[in-house]
């Protein structure tokens, strides 16, 4: 069962975070997620739509320009990085999963991407793009067919997972609260990953390991890879 950092390794470090992110990557978890929204002209690594829980500043991110953003103490006297920056920090280290939040111009994300794969900054293979908005997935599987997307979801469907396998997604990832053997094994009989949010506590670590899950996003990766290690 792999570990995906959940916004980095959020539970010891500020979230969306230089520290939380080199952190992940020390632990040498199998991804990191991290969550990706517009600010007034670029792409921001934060979670929420407004500034206030976690940084200093006010207003929301949508109507704030990087530059002011940038100025911003987002915990422990870290900054809210931007996309670019966050590729380049991780580089080919690990996978890569951007969930999109409050995300517009998915052109330009496409661009974005391209260029960086292009570069050598990143691979293909080690990203992994997730949301709740499953219509942006559907239309970056049209014009970016060959990442990989996770189809998120809070809920236990009438039809399972037949959601994700219609937008050819390559992961359906689930609320641990909603879950159980058979939403598991219809994804994986439609050849879907499996992985579940946000999973922290051991009795929640084993209980996905017995369900069959293929990975879980954690605010503690290191704390789930010795529970795992046992």
């Amino acid at each position: 069962m792999q570990i995906f950092a959940h916004r980095g390794a959020s539970g010891n470090y500020p979230e969306n975070t230089t520290l939380a992110i080199t952190a992940a990557l020390q632990a040498q978890v199998d991804g990191i997620e991290l969550d990706v929204q517009s600010c007034a002209d670029d792409f921001v690594i934060i979670h929420d739509s407004w500034l206030d829980r976690t940084t200093n500043g006010q207003g929301r991110v949508v109507d704030t320009p990087f530059s002011e953003i940038n100025t911003l103490d987002a915990g422990d006297g870290q900054k809210v990085l931007n996309l670019q920056q966050v590729l380049e920090l991780i580089n080919t280290q690990t996978q890569i999963n951007l969930e999109l939040k409050h995300t517009f111009g998915l052109d330009k994300l496409v661009s974005t991407l391209e260029k960086n794969v292009a570069e050598g900054i990143i691979e293909r293979e080690q990203l992994l793009i997730s949301s709740f908005d499953h219509h942006q997935l559907k239309w970056l599987k049209q014009n970016l067919p060959w990442v990989k997307i996770g189809a998120l979801t809070a809920s236990i469907p009438l039809n399972y997972a037949y959601f994700a396998e219609n937008l050819h997604a390559y992961s359906v990832h689930l609320d641990k609260n909603f879950i159980n053997h058979e939403f598991v094994a219809d994804a994986k009989q439609r050849g879907l990953k499996v992985m579940t949010y946000t999973v922290d506590k051991q009795q929640e670590i084993e209980e996905m390991q017995r369900l069959g899950v293929d990975g879980i996003f954690s605010n503690f990766p290191c704390y789930a890879k010795m529970i795992l290690s046992r």
